[in-house]
């Protein structure tokens, strides 16, 4: 397997986690930081108060985008099944 092969493989490896970690990452820190504005407003100081909201946020956004998800990594794993055909034939 050539460099440029290897290569590629990474890119489009990394290039699908991100695209598939994104959305859980951005309800996370919506709502860490709509909660830590709702603490700095209250003056309420508890450091564990994010916590369950953003469990409940990143569980509902999973729930919500597991078709989606998994037709990401199905299309990365014909990709890579692709790619170790064409690896394989020369």
């Amino acid at each position: 397997m050539e460099y440029n092969n290897v290569a590629h493989i990474a890119t489009d490896f990394l290039l699908t986690t991100v695209i598939l970690s994104l959305p859980a990452i951005i309800a996370s820190l919506t709502i860490g930081v709509v909660i830590s504005v709702l603490q700095t407003m209250t003056s309420i100081q508890e450091q564990t108060l994010t916590f369950a909201p953003r469990i409940l946020a990143v569980v509902c956004v999973f729930w919500l985008m597991m078709p989606w998800m998994l037709k990401m990594i199905s299309g990365f794993a014909m990709r890579m099944m692709y790619q170790v055909a064409q690896a394989g034939a020369v």
